[in-house]
């Protein structure tokens, strides 16, 4: 099986890729001008910022990048493509021959190109509305080699990706949107215009079983472009697969050859390898350092902030516990400065203790001790008045944290003690069952 991607993100500008017009959500169609609209006689104007920005994805994708590159007119009519044209890049892109590599594997990057997105196109029951703010907007495409071969390759890849262009500041908030080639035998067969990962793994997962069912049943795979459909998680057949003669490629006159060299453009940070520096000599798994980092530079700035007085198991575990209960969107340094203050002191700190601390306060973290005996006592009669989290606990062992805390939490109690004298408790009742 063979999986390749053509993964379109829109580049972070304040304008379109080939004119004035502003990129910011205002009413349909009030963002426009003959450029964008296509009109007769109207000629564009490249962006420089959509190029840097292009160059910093290539130049992280380990492309070799070109000292010149060109446009061409994609041909076909479609109503979101007033022109019957798209601007884009073929032999002429900013960037070919790279990779990204998801654990032991590379999956070669044939090119990094950018172009212009087409209008969107909004259905209202037997109408079909058009909204040309939209057009132009800048995007890049990254198209790879067909090297992905299975769902956890896919999923890896596109996280990858992500950790890359969040930190080069593209806005990944937006779901990414991919064309997803899939052959299982040798006919591919393109699912267009997928939007998010989810979507991406669904349509995957039937075109698979699609595609081998077809195959066991000695019939031919059409050589197609389908479309996938989110609520009935299945493709269906749009048209025959174009070949690039059909799209009829010309050279995009209205615009010169450009150079590259002299450009700016941001530098790549890899998550993953970060991590593993980080957790190096350490008893933090590289894996738990990336799964904070990978889509949160402030994270990462805490913990090249912390890490020479901390150690790092208590720097994760503060940022996972602020993350939990804190209430700002960034971090205070000194709220996140005593709380791993605490945990070094062996302290567990409840969403009390935050609250305290953001609010300038002491953090006030005492707890009660039980004997051994009145612990159990107060165990077994939460246990036996709730009955209906037992159960839940019996399918999902990740409840046993919810249960944990709503012991300790009214009685003053540490966790870490409370755990200790329920899970035998639990475990005979599982036993029992």
């Amino acid at each position: 099986m063979k999986i390749g991607l053509e993964v379109h993100v829109a580049l972070p500008t304040k304008t379109k890729l080939f004119c004035s017009c502003s990129m910011e959500a205002a009413e349909p169609n009030s963002c426009i001008c003959p450029i964008c609209m296509g009109f007769p006689g109207s000629k564009p104007m490249l962006n420089k910022a959509a190029v840097e920005s292009a160059l910093g994805i290539a130049n992280a994708l380990h492309c070799s990048i070109k000292k010149e590159m060109s446009f061409v007119r994609k041909v076909y009519f479609y109503p979101d493509l007033p022109k019957s044209y798209q601007i884009t890049q073929m032999e002429g892109s900013i960037g070919s021959g790279g990779y990204l590599e998801i654990g032991d594997k590379r999956v070669r990057i044939r090119r990094v190109q950018i172009e212009e997105d087409p209008a969107q196109l909004i259905r209202d029951g037997a109408l079909t509305l058009i909204d040309f703010n939209r057009s132009g907007t800048p995007l890049v495409e990254i198209v790879t080699e067909p090297d992905i071969s299975s769902e956890e390759e896919m999923r890896s890849f596109i996280g990858s990706l992500r950790s890359i262009l969040y930190y080069l500041g593209v806005d990944i908030n937006k779901e990414i949107k991919a064309d997803v080639n899939i052959s299982v035998a040798e006919t591919r067969v393109e699912v267009k215009n997928v939007t998010g990962i989810k979507s991406m793994i669904e349509s995957l997962r039937f075109e698979i079983e699609r595609q081998t069912e077809a195959i066991r049943n000695g019939e031919e795979i059409a050589k197609e472009t389908r479309g996938y459909n989110e609520k009935a998680r299945s493709t269906q057949t749009l048209r025959e697969k174009e070949s690039d003669e059909e799209y009829g490629y010309i050279f995009e006159s209205d615009l010169t050859v450009f150079g590259t060299e002299g450009l700016k453009f941001n530098l790549p940070v890899y998550a993953n390898e970060v991590a593993k520096e980080l957790a190096k000599g350490t008893d933090v798994s590289s894996r738990t350092v990336s799964e904070i980092i990978m889509l949160d530079r402030d994270s990462l700035a805490q913990i090249n902030r912390l890490r020479g007085r901390h150690g790092l198991r208590s720097i994760i575990h503060g940022i996972e516990r602020y993350k939990k209960y804190g209430s700002m969107e960034r971090m205070p340094d000194r709220v996140l400065d005593s709380i791993v203050l605490l945990i070094d002191n062996g302290k567990e700190v409840p969403k009390e203790a935050i609250t305290d601390l953001e609010s300038g306060k002491d953090a006030k973290v005492e707890y009660s001790e039980l004997s051994e005996e009145q612990l159990d006592k107060l165990i077994n009669e939460y246990v036996a008045g709730n009955p209906e989290l037992i159960n839940e606990y019996m399918k999902q062992p990740k409840t046993v944290n919810f249960i944990i805390e709503n012991i300790a939490r009214p009685n003053g109690l540490h966790p870490k003690v409370v755990a200790r004298r329920l899970m035998p408790i639990l475990n005979r009742i599982a036993e029992s069952r």
